[in-house]
């Protein structure tokens, strides 16, 4: 397993810039949770630029054929690294919302469970796929994609993630997988 900050590490000042751009909200959407908001990081052009472009390079040598973007702070941020790496994007989402034949996982969140489904034609066998999302809590929703991906044909090469929440412990859940976050909270 490799769990580190990007390989092109960001700077101190890119760092400090997107802490800036998180915002925390206490007990949202359950009480107790406290919900990182990237919003504000979205809003600035230049900074949300600068995440997605620094996302990608830690996979720029990978030989990524697809970006997974996770449903749906993760669309907003796999488009963008998946343009940059110049690899298609595959959309995995929650369930009953996808319009062609799907499979599904389903995942434990820190305040539930869920189910995430992906269409079966969407990673060619062979495919070499980047998973992307916001945050990386407890790994539950980022190793039902990993299944997912690999259910329908697909590599994973790895799990890019802006936030990792060092507090929930995510990563163990992901040890066979390259895992890289932007900054830990």
């Amino acid at each position: 397993m490799t769990v580190s900050q990007a390989d092109s590490a960001p700077d101190g000042q890119l760092l400090t810039r997107i802490r800036r751009g998180i915002r925390d909200i206490p007990d949202f959407p359950a009480p107790g949770i406290l919900f990182r908001d990237i919003t504000p990081l979205l809003g600035d052009a230049a900074l949300f630029r600068d995440v997605t472009d620094a996302m990608a390079a830690s996979f720029a040598r990978a030989g990524v054929t697809h970006v997974a973007g996770i449903e749906s702070r993760g669309f907003v941020l796999a488009a963008p690294v998946a343009q940059q790496l110049r690899a298609g994007f595959i959309p995995i989402r929650k369930g009953g919302k996808l319009p062609w034949t799907t499979i599904g996982r389903d995942y434990g969140l820190e305040y539930g469970t869920d189910q995430l489904e992906i269409h079966t034609d969407a990673s060619p066998a062979g495919s070499r796929v980047l998973i992307v999302d916001d945050v990386l809590a407890t790994g539950g929703t980022a190793s039902a994609s990993a299944e997912l991906i690999e259910a329908v044909g697909g590599v994973v090469v790895g799990m890019s993630f802006l936030i990792g929440l060092a507090s929930l412990a995510g990563a163990p859940r992901l040890e066979r997988f390259r895992v890289e976050t932007l900054i830990r909270l």
